[in-house]
Parts: C-alpha cells; sequence; structure tokens
C-alpha cells in the first residue's frame, strides 16, 4: 500500500507519519527504537526488512549500522529510571545493566527477554556435573588430591592417557579440593548465569568449552608431565571475557560498584590461580605424578579476551559479518591443530619421562 512501486523502502516522512498514526498500538520500547531509526536514516528512506527484522526482534546488520552512525535521540528516560516495575522485571533490569554497555541495547533486552528458554547451560553444567556426578556416582563431592581415587577415575586428564580424547573435556567434572571446587561454582553462577541470560545458550556454551578444550589442550603442550583437573578453563574463558568487555567499554557501562565488582573478581581469580600455582609446585602425594597443572587458567584467560570478547560485544549481532571473530576463530583451529599435532609427535621426539598412568 505505501510503496506501491515495490523497491522495498518508504520515505521517512511517510514512515514517521505511519508511526504518529499507530503508535500507540505498538510497545513503548519498540516505538522508540523505530523512531530512532528514522531519526538516524540520512537517506531518507526506510527499508522494509529492517522494520520487519525489528517487529519480530531480529536484528540486521543494516539496522544497527543506522543506529550506530545516526544521531538518534531517546525519547523517554533511561531504563534506569522507570519505576513500578515487579521483582523480575527489576532483575532483568538489573542484568541488563549489568551486561550490555548501550541504552538501546540494554531496552531492546528488557523488551525482548521473555526467560525462554532460561539458562539452562550454566545450571546444568554446574548441578548435573559437579554435584550430581561427584556427590551420587563418586558418593562425594570433590576428590582431594591425596584421595587414592584422585589419579584412578576416568575424567581427569592424565598426560599417559592423552589418547582418550574426551579427557580434554571431562576433566572439568574432578576438582582438587573443596577450596577449587566452591570459587569455580560461585564464579560460575555469578558471571556465567547473567552473560548466558543476555547472550544465549549458544554464545556461552561455546566460549566455556572453547576455554575448556584451550586449558587442557595448554597443559600437554606447555606443562607436558602434569595433569589437570577443574573447571578454571572454561570459567576463567567466561569471567576474562566478560571484565575485558567491561573495561573497553568503561563510560557505557552503568553497572553499580563495576569498579569494586571488578576488584572482588579478579582478587578471586589471583586467589584461585595463585592456589593452583602453589599446588603444583608442592611435593605430591603420589610421586612421581605432580599435582595438577594450572596452564589450564592461562588457557582459559586466552580464550576469553579474545573469542569471548568478540561474543559479548556484538549483542544479538551475526558473528559471520565480524572480520575480527573470523581472526581470533582462526587463531584457535590453528592453535588446536598446533596442539593435536603436538600430542601426536612432540612427546615421542622430546623422549620425556612421563609419570606412570594409574
Amino acid at each position: 500500500q505505501f510503496d506501491p512501486d515495490n523497491t522495498g523502502y518508504i520515505s521517512t516522512e511517510k514512515f514517521r507519519s505511519l508511526l504518529q498514526r499507530h503508535g500507540s498500538e505498538l510497545d513503548p520500547h519498540k516505538l522508540e527504537v523505530l523512531l530512532a531509526l528514522a531519526d538516524s536514516n540520512s537517506e531518507g528512506r526506510i527499508c522494509y526488512q529492517d522494520f520487519v527484522n525489528l517487529m519480530s526482534n531480529k536484528r540486521s546488520n543494516s539496522f544497527r549500522q543506522a543506529i550506530l552512525q545516526g544521531n538518534r535521540r531517546l525519547c523517554s528516560k533511561a531504563l534506569l529510571e522507570e519505576t513500578g516495575l515487579s521483582l523480575s522485571q527489576r532483575l532483568i533490569r538489573h542484568v541488563a545493566y549489568e551486561t550490555l554497555p548501550r541504552e538501546i541495547d540494554r531496552k531492546w533486552y528488557y523488551d525482548s527477554y521473555t526467560c525462554c528458554p532460561p539458562p539452562w547451560f550454566m545450571i546444568t553444567i554446574t548441578i548435573v556435573a559437579f554435584f550430581v556426578y561427584n556427590g551420587v556416582v563418586l558418593d562425594r563431592f570433590v576428590l582431594q588430591v591425596s584421595h587414592p581415587l584422585y589419579l584412578k577415575n576416568a575424567l581427569l586428564y592424565h598426560p599417559q592417557l592423552r589418547a582418550q580424547a574426551w579427557r580434554y573435556l571431562t576433566y572439568i567434572l574432578m576438582h582438587a579440593g573443596i577450596e577449587h571446587l566452591g570459587l569455580n561454582v560461585v564464579l560460575q553462577l555469578l558471571v556465567g548465569v547473567p552473560l548466558e541470560m543476555v547472550h544465549g545458550a549458544a554464545r556461552i556454551s561455546f566460549v566455556y568449552l572453547a576455554g575448556v578444550v584451550a586449558g587442557s589442550l595448554a597443559v600437554s603442550v606447555a606443562d607436558m608431565r602434569a595433569p589437570v583437573v577443574g573447571s578454571s578453563g572454561g570459567v576463567y574463558a567466561l569471567v576474562s571475557a566478560h571484565l575485558a568487555n567491561i573495561v573497553m567499554n568503561w563510560s557505557g557501562m552503568k553497572c553499580q560498584f563495576k569498579l569494586l565488582r571488578m576488584a572482588v573478581a579478579l582478587i578471586c581469580m589471583s586467589f584461585e590461580f595463585g592456589r593452583a600455582v602453589w599446588l603444583r609446585f608442592h611435593p605430591s602425594a603420589y610421586p612421581p605424578c605432580p599435582h595438577p597443572s594450572f596452564m589450564a587458567h592461562l588457557g582459559g584467560v586466552m580464550v576469553g579476551i579474545t573469542l569471548g570478547v568478540i561474543i559479548l560485544r556484538n549483542y544479538e549481532q551475526r558473528l559471520q559479518d565480524q572480520t575480527l571473530w573470523w581472526i581470533f576463530l582462526s587463531i584457535y583451529i590453528i592453535f588446536v591443530l598446533f596442539a593435536i599435532f603436538w600430542n601426536i609427535f612432540a612427546y615421542s621426539l622430546l623422549d620425556l619421562k612421563l609419570p606412570p598412568p594409574p
């Protein structure tokens, strides 16, 4: 009706008149973004597909670029200033301000989030993987490094058993002590659950599992004689990505006490990492096999500040459009391939004396 030539565009004047006529029928947050789209468009016309994507809660790259480059006006008060919200609405608003640096993204998230699906990945991997397996199957919540079953389970990564590929992932189910388990669970839930609520299970699980794999592979390359246990690779990937995202968008982040929260997170990570370093060089309960390596922590951090930052920075934008994403993904794949070949050939070429298999 408004595009008789079937060009896929209508003029911004016609678009604004339609908004004024039917604005009362629209959600206030969507109306605000539609007005921002009209204000930011310098070509004098609006793409029909952008309008469809907005109304169906899909965001195209061209729409995002129009919002980023235009001089838009937010016609209502900031989300933080809205009153009369229920407890669940305040929680969603809190998560938005904890993770997103731009007001337009916060309002978009607040408007579209339905808690369906819930943040199932982080909750499942925490409750089922850590507590159900350790508590029910092993009949204890954690295996201390001095426990007889510590090296004799089929989950931890051991250099003599590196051909069993599942150990590069399943080592996250085991922990070196209750302190190790406790800190990882706290960081994983406090940081991972809000990130998954915003970015979805697919993105967050990718960052987490990429950190897990990078952690075990880093141990196999840089600390070749040591085993490894714990979920620190995945946890550190999420936390370091989140902290790096806050630093890069410091002025836009409106979360309360952000400096204090960053300091607490860094202190917890430093304490846990320092404990891992101390434990690695402490006399082992099962010589000649040393205590678990700390290199998995560093592998997770490297994944977080590369792949993780790109994923968290581009909220609801297609990653395949991002050049930097492909660069970092290529680097990660090259590292994985290098580590695989290293595991196949380097151990025999270097003639290392590995600890005996458990």
